[in-house]
């Protein structure tokens, strides 16, 4: 019978073939034993192609159609066999011993569930992937046209910039472009939530793994590269849609129906406001192009959370 490896690296992947190939190439030189499964959804870009030729040593999920993010790490993380399962991003590089750190440290400190490296911008600088979890005050803020408005306190919390970047210590979750848990999380609380198309899924299981005991951890002396949202880049009104719409479902889901539309109305008032204002810049024959674009976007967005349903 086969040995258990220690890590299984789980990598979802659409359209970004180069990019996949890097990241291929620094998993296996950073852990060369390490189990590596790669779900390719459906590219068009010859991805599966290249890592059967160039790459047999990955064990390679052809999906037909594409499958979304987190039913993608979903059916990798059935068939995984590591004591540990890294769920990797296709758009990012692994740096020197990384993964044997994180491996480590989990080693070491059987309460934590899930650890998050230190994630680097492709400047070198940090991306910052560590958070507390969020309050409706946050949602309204964040990722939306107030952040910039947003009381610093209130993001600096969020965001936990009181702490080094190289530092080591806990949080409630760690984003999921480079995020490993160790097996006995994913058989206690499951995979990941399929409500959430992508974003937000990671935030959900964390939150699922700290109610069931388990700590979660910033280890920041294991390193990774993201060059970020290759892959949703290429459908940007999909990735408004599905950004917004996950946390919507979120507060759903641990807030309550009442902080769900509330935030839900905010949302849509939001995106309305915008749409506005581009389409006046639009008619004033200020960049018509790019504003039409961005109407368009708006305008797809506002009809998802005006019809999209119950979340």
């Amino acid at each position: 019978m086969p040995q258990t490896p220690d890590l299984s690296v789980i990598i979802v992947s659409w359209n970004v073939r180069d990019l996949l190939a890097e990241c291929l190439e620094s998993v296996h030189a950073s852990a060369p034993h390490a189990e590596v499964l790669v779900v390719d959804s459906a590219s068009s870009d010859g991805s599966a192609e290249m890592v059967r030729e160039r790459f047999p040593w990955v064990e390679l999920i052809a999906e037909r159609e594409n499958v979304g993010f987190t039913r993608g790490n979903n059916i990798a993380l059935a068939r995984a066999r590591g004591r540990h399962l890294l769920l990797l991003n296709p758009d990012t590089v692994v740096h020197g011993d990384a993964t044997a750190r994180m491996v480590a440290y989990l080693d070491a400190h059987p309460t934590v569930g899930i650890v998050g490296p230190r994630v680097l911008n492709a400047d070198g600088s940090t991306q910052s992937t560590r958070r507390r979890f969020p309050t409706l005050s946050t949602a309204f803020f964040e990722s939306t046209w107030l952040q910039g408005y947003a009381p610093r306190k209130l993001l600096e919390r969020y965001y936990v910039l009181d702490k080094p970047d190289e530092g080591t210590f806990e949080v409630d979750w760690v984003q999921g472009c480079a995020l490993m848990a160790r097996r006995e999380v994913y058989e206690q609380i499951g995979g990941l939530d399929e409500s959430y198309v992508m974003f937000s899924e990671e935030l959900d299981w964390c939150r699922r793994a700290k109610a069931a005991g388990w700590e979660v951890v910033y280890l920041g002396e294991a390193r990774i590269t993201h060059y970020g949202g290759q892959s949703s880049a290429q459908v940007p009104a999909r990735k408004h849609i599905y950004f917004q719409q996950s946390k919507i479902r979120y507060f759903r889901k641990f807030h309550g129906r009442a902080a769900a539309w509330t935030l839900r109305a905010f949302l849509i008032a939001s995106y309305g406001l915008q749409l506005a204002q581009e389409a006046a810049k639009w008619a004033l024959g200020h960049k018509r192009a790019l504003r039409a674009e961005r109407v368009r976007t708006y305008a797809h967005v506002l009809r998802a959370l005006s019809f999209g349903g119950e979340v």
